[in-house]
């Protein structure tokens, strides 16, 4: 039905846009970060408080390359929230950008097997959410494909084929427990997707956008 057509079409994740108060010192972390291939950035002084519901993930080989980019962030400028550590499943840490975004670098090795390097194996954009069987439905309907599903927990979709970006749900509450942060926060989630369909929000308020809308100052 005509009706449905803008709820049914076919959507990809094709960019990954921050909203900073200030795009130059944005551009200068995200640089010296080693991350600014992965985002695009935005002015806008929307209003937000406390966690912002997602957290932007790096997978990496071993857990001095995880040392290495936390530091870098460190150096340019972030705030560690979780220092880097072993735990169950490898090596982490966790940083806050200076624009206010949360970054989780991983690897799932526990000890090295080689030098660091400042090589990225994936970038994983993780939104929380309140219902992950519902909001993986949504998106599903919006044509993204599951790769993995872990009951109500966690999803992942298969990336975009013009992002470098993977998209993933998790519990928001316990997003942000891993995080080291409160759960909760108002406001802009100072993210926006850039999708290859029509615009929407989804059930938990992230807002996708066409792709060739978006203006950027990066790139």
């Amino acid at each position: 039905m005509a009706t449905t057509a803008s709820t049914t079409a076919t959507t990809s994740l094709a960019s990954v846009t921050l909203e900073v108060g200030d795009p130059e010192a944005a551009r200068r972390f995200y640089s010296a970060f080693g991350v600014d291939a992965y985002l695009r950035l935005r002015a806008s002084e929307a209003h937000s408080t406390g966690f912002r519901g997602f957290t932007l993930a790096l997978t990496v080989s071993n857990p001095a390359t995880v040392d290495g980019f936390v530091g870098a962030a460190v150096d340019a400028g972030a705030t560690v929230l979780k220092p880097a550590a072993k735990s169950l499943w490898g090596y982490s840490g966790v940083v806050q950008a200076p624009d206010g975004t949360i970054w989780k670098i991983a690897t799932s090795a526990k000890k090295d097997t080689g030098p660091a390097t400042r090589e990225i194996d994936e970038v994983v954009l993780l939104i929380g959410v309140e219902a992950v069987k519902a909001t993986k439905q949504f998106y599903a309907d919006r044509g993204l494909t599951v790769t993995k599903s872990v009951g109500s927990k966690y999803v992942e979709f298969a990336p975009g084929q013009s992002s470098p970006v993977k998209l993933a749900l998790y519990k928001r509450r316990a997003l942000a427990k891993d995080l080291g942060v409160p759960a909760d926060g108002t406001g802009s989630h100072r993210i926006v997707l850039g999708g290859t369909a029509d615009a929407f929000t989804d059930p938990d308020g992230f807002a996708w956008e066409a792709a060739a809308s978006l203006t950027c100052t990066q790139r």
